[in-house]
């Protein structure tokens, strides 16, 4: 707690040790909080609040970490078996954690079950920074000596720009990876994943890279120019380590290191850590409110949120901007109080009143917010970037141009082969003893070259998702029959050229990539994949140009690795399919075939009339299967609904058996889960009868009943996931539920029900306020978990998770970092739910305006 004035001599007395750890002018203790981590103003200490999951392995919000003036700086910190682990190295599973507020001490105890190795981490406070201790029963075994090490890793975006100091030696931290790396033979390395994959691609080299040292001594300065970032950690045993994880990969972060004592018992590595808080520190407050503006006629509510320390205000103002550039007070807004979620307190200050079109900003204390737009056309166009330029970045098995970039060439067209038998594959997939499909392990088969996309920040095609994309972009068009047209897109020629119209509406042409690649799996292996997946992990981690992830040639044994002849490869890089048993997924499948039929006919026969030959064979098989024993075990698996495949077969056919089936089906699953299936059920009313409609709406009056305690969760007043994923996805689509309801059962479900979703998305959220759906909105997001993330940008266009919440009380969603997944992994079936809600959310206002319905 060094105050700004007497910082470069307080960072001398410190370099030269002349100044005791944790002295400061300050001298405010570290302590248990009610939440269970060690807390003090402006610096928080978190231990394995969040473990590792063993899913995804390392996730980069696990282990213990460091919460600086409201930024999560540090994290990772764990006993680890590599220097700069990457996310598939082997974690630590968590095996007891303990809180002793008497001690002021939390205490875990850490597994490495392959190797039959446990250690405990101590961290407890001491002076005004704290101690990690690791402590072992039985000395480290002998096949991880110079291996197992106390690591902790700093975010290189928050000190990227700044210095180091190592025992008075200074340094820049780099930029851009540029640390030394040594090459070792693999006999060297501890495996990283169970099943032996790795992210080396040998192409017949046989060592690995191995990050070495930025610096080494006894004590590390981190930043102490930046009062905000300055972190000093000391050594009480044997060397501390600098390294720069990003020359393994682009998502790592700086390490800091130092193995663990060999050959004893006890403790085998401490540090001594003093994390910088500036006096009397309060966040400054985060102004929620959307950067894409307001239709006049809906809620407008800005949502204040505040550091628990701040004192709140009781009005803010909304101001509007003249044309002369002058500002005025449009209306002085009370700021409600509303309470604590999470760590913050929050106000609501209302501006539904103001109706007047024109240009406004919202000023609360000092603080200022971007301007934004209060008119009628504000939503008519978020959705353009979606479909002009983030679906068709995300089309597989495309060149796809823009101006004078290309985005990538005509990717996988070497698609593919039966997944092994057996296989547990590192990204969740996994198999049986059977292909359950007519084709063999390994084996190849034809035809899947063609149509589908993307599905998120990787360049799978996962069979769930793109069910659901084809049924959606097929709902659109029946729905709303938007004629946009600014993308041509060439069949044939496997072509796409962004911004340039060819005379075809976009969605009818994205509905029809979708379409030809549901039918050919169907055609081929007989149902919806689980997933066309690479199967190497060197492979599946590519970023970069989708067409350089595979050599785009079939897959030969008889040749060579690496040998090409005649249009075939020796190299083993054609994608997977992980198929389920047909009466699992299929039936999304069929959903989507059934849906896809209708739309295309008259724009392509042909393709329309094989998706609904395919879905009515396929639905006949599921109904004639038994459900099989999950023989494959845990896994994804996108086992979609009967209930779905049934209404969209009855409303393309218009066969009494499918309404029966579905009328049969919709009642118990609307017992078991009405907010999930009350969509379909409300979709299907104007092909159902009176006794139906009379049926349903009791089932709309209890969902409408337990809104309300959704409502009032949070001072946001829409549901917030709280998974490993964050939420905005499930909230858009519990926005259009309550949009069909509201179309269906305009006297229970207000129009704010639907744009509250809109409000949050577009930047009335924790945390920042930004709009998660990039190049959309004043400020959008700058940086996403797309294809493209190495470069730190975004795809205009895609939605991003959101904020994630930390347990036990930290939301996050951080725009200087992209590599979070569960904060800023794009997925395609997201773009087409996004576009739905905002063309149907613009027409819905549009009506209320017009004072129709």
């Amino acid at each position: 707690m060094i105050r700004h004035g007497g910082w470069m001599i307080s960072t001398l007395v410190i370099a030269l040790g002349l100044l005791p750890a944790g002295a400061s002018a300050q001298g405010q203790q570290l302590a248990i909080n009610d939440q269970g981590y060690l807390a003090k103003r402006g610096l928080n200490v978190l231990v394995f609040d969040n473990a590792f999951t063993g899913v995804f392995f390392d996730e980069k919000w696990s282990g213990m970490y460091i919460i600086q003036h409201g930024v999560r700086t540090a994290g990772g910190g764990a006993v680890r078996l590599s220097a700069t682990p990457e996310q598939w190295d082997l974690v630590p599973q968590m095996v007891e954690r303990k809180v002793d507020r008497a001690t002021n001490t939390i205490e875990v105890t850490l597994r490495y079950q392959a190797y039959d190795f446990n250690s405990r981490m101590v961290v407890r406070p001491e002076g005004e920074g704290f101690n990690i201790s690791v402590f072992v029963d039985k000395p480290v075994p002998v096949a991880l000596e110079g291996h197992a090490g106390l690591n902790l890793e700093f975010r290189p975006t928050q000190y990227r720009e700044h210095t180091y100091v190592m025992d008075g030696r200074p340094g820049i931290f780099p930029y851009y990876a540029a640390g030394p790396t040594a090459s070792v033979p693999p006999e060297q390395v501890i495996p990283m994943y169970p099943s032996g994959h790795t992210t080396f691609d040998l192409h017949g080299h046989p060592n690995f890279i191995r990050a070495l040292p930025l610096a080494a001594g006894k004590t590390l300065l981190m930043a102490p120019e930046d009062p905000a970032r300055f972190v000093s950690i000391r050594s009480l045993s044997g060397d501390v380590q600098l390294i720069d994880g990003r020359n393994l990969s682009q998502g790592n972060w700086f390490v800091v290191r130092s193995l663990l004592a060999t050959g004893i018992t006890g403790k085998v590595a401490e540090w001594h850590i003093d994390a910088n808080t500036i006096p009397d520190w309060t966040r400054t407050p985060n102004i929620g409110f959307s950067q894409v503006g307001y239709h006049p006629s809906q809620p407008k509510r800005a949502v204040i949120e505040l550091d628990p320390n701040d004192t709140p205000l009781p009005t803010a103002s909304l101001m509007e901007v003249r044309p002369d550039g002058s500002q005025v007070e449009k209306l002085k807004m009370n700021a409600r109080p509303w309470g604590r979620y999470l760590r913050f307190n929050y106000l609501v200050a209302d501006f539904s009143a103001v109706k007047d079109p024109g240009t406004y900003l919202i000023r609360y204390g000092t603080q200022q917010t971007g301007a934004f737009p209060i008119a009628e056309n504000v939503y008519e166009q978020v959705w353009h970037p979606t479909l002009n330029v983030y679906i068709p970045v995300s089309m597989d098995h495309m060149f796809v141009n823009e101006a004078y970039r290309v985005w990538h060439g005509a990717a996988h067209m070497d698609d593919a082969r039966m997944a092994p038998l057996n296989e547990q594959h590192f990204d969740g997939y996994r198999t049986g003893n059977t292909t359950n499909t007519p084709y063999g392990p390994g084996e190849r088969v034809p035809g899947i070259a063609v149509g589908g996309w993307f599905d998120a920040g990787d360049f799978a095609m996962q069979g769930g998702h793109h069910g659901l994309m084809v049924a959606t972009l097929a709902e659109i068009w029946e729905t709303f029959r938007p004629q946009h047209d600014q993308t041509l897109v060439d069949q044939q020629l496997h072509f796409v050229d962004i911004h340039r119209p060819d005379g075809k509406p976009d969605v009818l042409q994205q509905l029809e990539h979708g379409a030809l690649q549901v039918a050919a799996q169907f055609r081929t292996i007989g149902g919806l994949s689980r997933g066309v997946v690479d199967g190497l992990m060197h492979t599946y981690t590519h970023l970069g140009d989708a067409s350089t992830q595979t050599d785009n040639f079939i897959y030969d044994p008889s040749l060579k690795p690496y040998e090409v002849r005649d249009g075939k490869s020796g190299t083993p890089d054609d994608r997977w399919i992980y198929m389920p048993s047909p009466a699992g997924t299929s039936y999304l499948g069929i959903d989507a075939l059934a849906a896809a039929s209708r739309t295309l006919r008259g724009f392509n026969d042909t393709l329309a009339t094989e998706c609904l030959e395919l879905a009515e064979q396929a639905y006949a098989k599921a109904r004639a299967t038994p459900p099989p024993a999950q023989a494959a075990g845990p896994g994804r698996s996108y086992a979609g609904s009967e209930t779905a495949a049934a209404m969209q077969l009855m409303i393309t056919t218009k066969k009494p058996e499918y309404r029966d089936r579905f009328n049969e089906l919709i009642w118990p699953a609307l017992d078991q889960n009405s907010e999930r299936n009350l969509t379909l059920a409300v979709r299907a009313l104007p092909f159902m009868d009176a006794a139906y409609a009379r049926r349903l709406r009791p089932y709309a009056e209890r969902y409408r009943a337990a809104l309300d305690t959704v409502l009032k969760a949070n001072p946001y007043g829409v549901p917030i996931g709280t998974g490993t994923w964050a939420g905005n996805n499930p909230l858009v689509t519990w926005a259009t539920t309550n949009y069909y309801l509201h179309k269906a059962y305009p006297d229970l479900f207000a129009t704010d029900l639907v744009t509250r979703a809109f409000d949050y998305l577009f930047g009335t959220h924790p945390d920042h306020n930004y709009s998660f759906v990039s190049a959309v909105g004043n400020r959008p997001k700058h940086i996403a978990y797309g294809n493209n993330r190495a470069d730190f940008t975004m795809i205009p266009g895609g939605i991003v998770p959101g904020v994630l919440i930390l347990k036990p009380d930290f939301p996050e969603n951080m725009d200087d970092w992209p590599f979070i997944w569960g904060e800023n992994e794009y997925e395609i079936s997201f773009s087409g739910s996004y576009i739905f809600l905002a063309i149907a959310m613009n027409e819905m206002l549009a009506q209320e305006a017009r004072g129709t319905r």
